[in-house]
């Protein structure tokens, strides 16, 4: 009898541990749930310039709110991708619009960024311009001339591509390394002989200056913008990316819906004269959509760094791909 009522107690005893074992386990599978779902977003920073109109009015017209509600939308003006790219280094920015060039010149920095997603460039939205009474006929005749360009832009890119297009290397001319406003005033004051300047800024010396087009990007294969984002928040919030290009896409669509009022908007945001702006805009592809990148643009954004490698403008080959966010797969 003894050993009954032991053995039963032992039997209870090892219920109770097993129980108990239960117990804590509930829990840690409670902790492991809640971590798996994305913290909300609280604020999300997102960098522009002048031309980037996908962006200027899904700001006027609150479409990233529609997508990140109750999320703080930051909205911080940069001169040029350069500029932007180095705040999105230091995590002031989230994400951002730049040039194809910027995020080449990034890697090779060895700074942080994720390729989310790309447009399209209009191959008029970009030129090297001459004072209208430059006696430059030929981009060969650009050898030992004083040429003006953003370092690391896009327009950085076209020049490099005029260059190999002439025949010329970069040490045949004088790069003079200028943001657009002190280009412009370079330029006016004939201080330069040359400059490589992209929209709205080249609409802006078309009206004003009454320049020479020596080339058009339009000679050039397809070009592309591309959003960027910081790797670090992107990896915080994984669902945020995908929310970002819906919102730029329902920016596109109403462009197209409302022509007359994209444009006002182009107007008064950038403080362009509206003759200005109408340029710009005009130019502008229509439609204009975001997508993720594709093998083919990545190819191309791939091209124009090994490009810029073999003329000696970045130390090192980068690798793209490896800066490419893809979509979560869906089944």
């Amino acid at each position: 009898m003894s050993n009954l009522k032991t053995v039963s107690s032992i039997s209870l005893a090892l219920l109770g541990f097993a129980l108990i074992g239960c117990q804590k386990q509930e829990p840690q599978q409670n902790t492991a749930a809640e971590t798996a779902v994305p913290p909300q977003v609280q604020t999300i920073a997102i960098g522009f310039q002048k031309s980037a109109l996908n962006l200027l009015v899904a700001r006027d017209e609150k479409l990233m709110e529609q997508q990140f509600p109750n999320t703080k939308i930051e909205w911080k003006e940069f001169p040029a991708g350069p500029q932007m790219l180095e705040a999105l280094a230091v995590g002031a920015v989230d994400y951002g619009y730049v040039g194809n060039t910027p995020p080449i010149f990034a890697q090779a920095a060895d700074k942080s960024l994720n390729y989310v997603a790309f447009e399209k460039v209009a191959g008029n939205s970009s030129a090297v311009i001459l004072p209208h009474d430059s006696d430059i006929q030929t981009i060969q005749q650009l050898k030992g001339k004083r040429i003006a360009v953003q370092k690391g832009s896009s327009a950085h890119e076209l020049l490099a591509k005029t260059l190999e297009k002439a025949g010329l290397s970069w040490s045949e001319i004088q790069a003079v390394w200028l943001p657009p406003a002190d280009a412009r005033a370079a330029f006016d004051k004939k201080a330069i002989d040359a400059w490589a300047i992209w929209d709205p800024f080249l609409g802006a010396a078309e009206v004003d200056s009454n320049v020479k087009v020596l080339i058009e990007s339009s000679v050039f294969p397809q070009t592309y913008a591309f959003y960027i984002g910081n790797p670090e928040f992107i990896q915080k919030h994984p669902d945020s990316p995908e929310k970002f290009i819906q919102a730029l896409n329902a920016s596109d669509q109403w462009i197209i819906k409302n022509q007359s009022l994209a444009l006002d908007v182009y107007q008064k945001s950038t403080g362009l004269k509206p003759e200005v702006a109408k340029i710009a805009f005009e130019r502008r592809l229509k439609p204009s959509p975001v997508l993720p990148l594709t093998a083919e643009v990545v190819e191309a954004q791939q091209h124009i760094a090994d490009l810029f490698q073999q003329v000696q403008l970045i130390p090192n080959k980068i690798s793209v791909q490896q800066h490419i966010w893809t979509p979560t797969a869906t089944h």
